[in-house]
Formats: structure tokens, sequence, C-alpha cells
């Protein structure tokens, strides 16, 4: 950590500090297995207003809560059988389950944008893990503008948000943010896909209550409003228009390739989906960064993580709001 520097290599010293200016009420931005978060305290009001302001974010917008296991989880909400069940196989890992909120929880109500419910999640990291066991629960969206690219990088938050010190612990390794489920009794419904596929969830906890059609994204039901994070038609995008499913691209477009399509950059040469997905958003950021006009994109298999992929390029694509 240096004094003119807001980007802190995260050894014990700047853990310590992100995790003093977290007690204090003040926002750091934070490296997890999916992407970078924002986090600040989850039981504090104006920090985490902090957050909503330094992103811009729709107050409508829930945000993540991130905890350090099952048992922390209990004391912000209900849990039934099939949530502990899916705690205990995912957790720590990449999904958010939303959950009945506690009526004793201690929670900013910012941070559930009023809902009855509560997203969780307990990360896969060590860095975000130390912060939680510091300063406990954190509401931690991803760390940019929002509606644009996520940040899997320290620099791309540095990109993307002002006067944040962020504590850097290199390139995220999923590439793509949490699976979200709402648990509903003795059922699931997917809200996100993400990192963890939806065949892992089904194999363990049976099809959803609302299943979708091949390479569909979730949507709001009807009258329900945004209920989870990453449900805006438009999100995830960078300054140019996307065009999707490009075997080819033109001149003024930067082409982002998958397997045999090469492109200016490929997200895996061989298929790779895993590979795909952790290269995602910083092909994107790559190619929002060239100077084209437009970018392009090589289809992509909607299965596996590649549903989580095509989720994020879709809403990229989409119209801007």
């Amino acid at each position: 950590m240096t004094s003119n520097s807001r980007i802190w290599a995260a050894d014990a010293a700047a853990i310590a500090a992100a995790a003093a200016r977290l007690r204090a009420g003040g926002l750091v931005a934070v490296p997890t297995e999916t992407v970078y978060g924002l986090a600040a305290r989850a039981d504090d009001g104006a920090a985490v207003a902090g957050i909503y302001a330094a992103k811009g974010r729709p107050s409508f917008n829930p945000l993540i809560v991130h905890v350090a296991d099952a048992a922390m989880a209990a004391q912000l909400a209900e849990v039934p059988p099939l949530a502990a069940a899916l705690m205990a196989r995912f957790w720590p890992g990449p999904l958010t389950l939303v959950l009945p909120r506690r009526a004793d929880a201690p929670l900013a109500s910012l941070v559930t944008a009023g809902l009855g419910t509560v997203a969780l999640r307990c990360p896969a990291h060590a860095v975000m893990q130390a912060l939680i066991a510091a300063v406990g629960p954190l509401a931690a969206p991803s760390a940019n503008a929002s509606g644009r690219i996520s940040p899997t990088r320290a620099e791309h938050v540095a990109a993307s948000l002002a006067n944040v010190p962020i504590l850097d612990a290199g390139p995220c390794t999923a590439g793509v943010e949490s699976t979200i489920l709402a648990v509903e009794g003795e059922g699931w419904r997917l809200l996100r896909p993400g990192a963890v596929p939806v065949e892992a969830i089904a194999a363990m906890a049976g099809p959803p209550l609302t299943p979708l059609a091949v390479g569909e994204s979730p949507s709001p039901a009807r009258g329900e409003g945004v209920i989870a994070p990453g449900m805006l038609e438009s999100h995830y995008a960078p300054d140019q228009p996307v065009r999707l499913e490009a075997a080819t691209a033109t001149a003024d477009e930067y082409h982002i390739g998958f397997g045999p399509v090469s492109g200016d950059a490929t997200l895996s040469a061989t298929g790779d989906l895993t590979e795909a997905a952790a290269r995602l958003f910083d092909l994107l950021h790559v190619a929002q960064a060239s100077g084209r006009a437009g970018i392009a994109v090589a289809p992509v298999p909607r299965h596996g993580l590649g549903l989580a992929i095509n989720d994020r390029l879709q809403r990229a694509a989409a119209p801007r709001l």
C-alpha cells in the first residue's frame, strides 16, 4: 500500500486498513472469486447509501450481503431445509440465495430495497472472508458504475469508480457473478445464471419451479419487480453497441471469438466455457478500449456456464435504458 495510490496490494496491512475503513462506515473495493465488489457494512444505512451513490445504482435494485458461513446467514434470514442443503453443497462459493429476511436482522433497509427478502452469499475468497471476519456482514455489488461492464481486475475498478480504495488480489478466477436462486418452500427459482451451472443445482435440488426455455434469461415475474441483482434488461454494457452470434465482424467492430471463431481475441480457442467465463468481462473491457465503433461476439453454447455468459452478453447488447 502506497500513500499516493488508492490501489492497495491485498497484504495483511492493507486488509487491516480496509477493515478499519469499513468499520468506520467507509467503502472499499474488494476482490472475490467472481468479480470485484464495492463493500460496505450491511448494517450501516449511510454506508449502504454510499454504495448506491458511488455506483449511480437505482435504489429499487437490492444488494447481495456477503456472510462468513451458514451460521451468519441464519442470523439474517429464515433458512428452510433446501436452502441449508444448498449452502452445505455450494458454500463457500458463487451461489447467492434469496431468502425471507428475519424481522430482527441487523440490516439497513436499503440493502434489501425495502423487500421482505435478502440475498445472501458466502464468498470463496480469502481476502473477502478476512474482511467479513473483521467487520461482519458486508453488502457488496460489483465495483463499477451501474449498468456498465463488471470489473475482474483492480484497474477495471479504478477506471470506473473515483475516490474508492481498492484491494488488489489479482484477476478474479470465475470472472462472472454468482448464480442467484430464490428458495421458495421446497423448491427453487433461477433469478440470475452465474458461476454455478444450473445443471449442478438441478442435479442436487431437482428441477426449478419455473423452467426456462433453452438459452432463456430469467426476468421478473408479472408484477414482481426486481428482487435480485442482475435482472435489469440493460446491464454489463460497454460504450459501443454489441452484436451477438457473430461468426464474422466488420472492419469497425472489435471481434471477440470463441472456439473455431478466432476474432481479434478469443474467450477460449478450445471452446472451454470455464475459460470463457473467466475472460468475458476482461475482453469486453479490452474491446471497449479498442477504439472500434462496435463489438461483435462469436456464438457461445447455451449450456453450463454458457448460460451465464449468454445472459451477460444479451444484457450488454440490450437497448440502453
